[in-house]
């Protein structure tokens, strides 16, 4: 076992691996920019290293000073984190070749995976339904036209290096896909340095449904059942719940088989996350894979009882998996929402700033993993996430009433919130009734505000 480890990230999800070193007695390195200095969670390492000025480019994007901070910090592993560096396939080799293990799945997998229209072609070998599209990249406006046209409209245009909707576009007619594939091409070259795209026919009212898995160096592969992730704005999630409501057993079952057998056709190991469309039949479609931990990891958690941060550790360091598919039980109903420093009532325009009061709630079933506290400057570099406040009850009603107090319990001053919305969303009646999809809250909460 490891015994430092280096935290390549920052905030809330660089907390959860400190605690999770400290739980199996591993020290832990963090790093932060200059923009996050004096941040109150810093003092959790065993120490802390400053990597550069504020921009992401200078500091947590910044491989060569990674890896002098793991150098100085004197680890054998680096623990990615999401976002960031956590899906480059570079950084994992050039960690590697610097004999620091990347806590993370192997390059190659991340390379196949990370690129959607070869793990879409890596889904059809391992029979694994995925949306109707191109076969391959389109690189001509002619061939987009002819396959649209064959499909019917509406297409969606996806870049192939693409994730949290950049790169996006809907189609519904000739002139909107010619105008779509220039933007998401110029929009995925400067978000991903790759310009490629690929058609897929658009599901339209789609929910968001994936699979957790988790796979060790020594082929075994288990799935820790599924999350909808449906309630989403700008392809952002804002709620996350186990079981997905009103998923079918046999849906369901077909659902977290088809996963498990992709991530072993990758060769794959570490945490991971298979992404699915679901569509009004309950009819699934495969869409990406995000080769790393998720935010809304802690859903799966709490249903489960496996500490996912902990097994990545334990995998990354080469050991099996303690537990088979059969000695994993889902229990109960757990729901995440993300508390961003956001408006929704401005469109969600961020709000960075100096939080004056932090009333966090607690009680029966509540979680909460943050970062940030009173005093705490929300800096402008970085995404918006502040919190993520989680339930875990019997039955997705308990789970639901427990939200509704914990949303109430909490107040936030000194920035704008995503708690106002969440609070709505949980007494929506579509909702509760698990009657929501990707759409819905552009469709529904915007007309509401007028």
């Amino acid at each position: 076992m490891f015994q430092r480890i280096l935290v390549a990230n920052r905030g809330e999800i660089a907390l959860r691996v400190i605690r999770a070193c400290r739980d199996m007695g591993i020290e832990s390195v963090a790093v932060f920019s200059e923009a996050d200095r004096g941040a109150p969670y810093l003092s959790l390492a065993n120490q802390a290293i400053c990597i550069g000025p504020g921009p992401s480019a200078e500091s947590y994007l910044n491989i060569p000073r990674l890896i002098s901070a793991a150098e100085i910090g004197d680890v054998q592993a680096i623990h990615p984190g999401y976002g960031f560096l956590s899906e480059n396939a570079h950084f994992a080799e050039v960690c590697r070749s610097c004999n620091i293990e990347f806590i993370g799945p192997p390059e190659q997998a991340m390379r196949r995976l990370g690129n959607k229209n070869e793990a879409r072609k890596l889904a059809m070998e391992a029979k694994v339904p995925v949306v109707p599209g191109s076969e391959g990249l389109i690189t001509r406006e002619e061939e987009a036209l002819r396959l649209a046209h064959d499909m019917g409209y509406p297409v969606l245009i996806k870049a192939a290096a693409g994730g949290g909707g950049k790169g996006m576009r809907v189609a519904h007619n000739d002139l909107s896909l010619k105008a779509g594939l220039t933007s998401a091409r110029q929009e995925a070259e400067n978000a991903f340095k790759d310009g490629s795209v690929y058609l897929e026919k658009y599901i339209e009212n789609p929910r968001h449904v994936e699979v957790q898995i988790l796979a060790d160096r020594h082929g075994n592969v288990v799935h820790l059942y599924e999350r909808d992730c449906s309630l989403q704005r700008r392809h952002q999630k804002l709620v996350e719940e186990s079981p997905a409501p009103n998923l079918p057993e046999d849906v369901r079952d077909e659902l977290c088989a088809s996963a498990v057998r992709l991530v072993k056709a990758a060769g794959y190991y570490s945490a991971g996350t298979c992404e699915f469309l679901v569509d009004k039949n309950n009819r699934f479609y495969f869409i990406e894979v995000n080769a790393r931990i998720q935010v809304e990891h802690p859903v799966s958690e709490l249903v489960t009882g496996v500490d996912l941060i902990q097994q990545q550790i334990r995998v990354a360091a080469g050991e099996k998996l303690a537990f088979t598919q059969n000695q994993i039980r889902h229990q109960g109903s757990a729901i995440e929402v993300r508390i961003n420093a956001e408006d929704p009532a401005a469109g969600f325009r961020p709000s960075p700033g100096l939080i004056t009061r932090w009333q966090a709630p607690g009680g029966p079933g509540v979680r909460l993993d943050t970062h940030a506290c009173a005093g705490y400057k929300v800096p402008p570099n970085y995404d918006s996430l502040v919190a993520k406040l989680l339930v875990h009850r019997p039955t997705r009603a308990e789970a639901i009433a427990a939200m509704r107090r914990a949303l109430a319990e909490f107040h936030v001053e000194g920035i704008k919130t995503t708690i106002p919305i969440l609070r709505d969303l949980m007494a929506d009646k579509a909702f509760q009734a698990g009657k929501v999809d990707t759409t819905y809250i552009e469709r529904e909460y915007y007309k509401k505000e007028g």
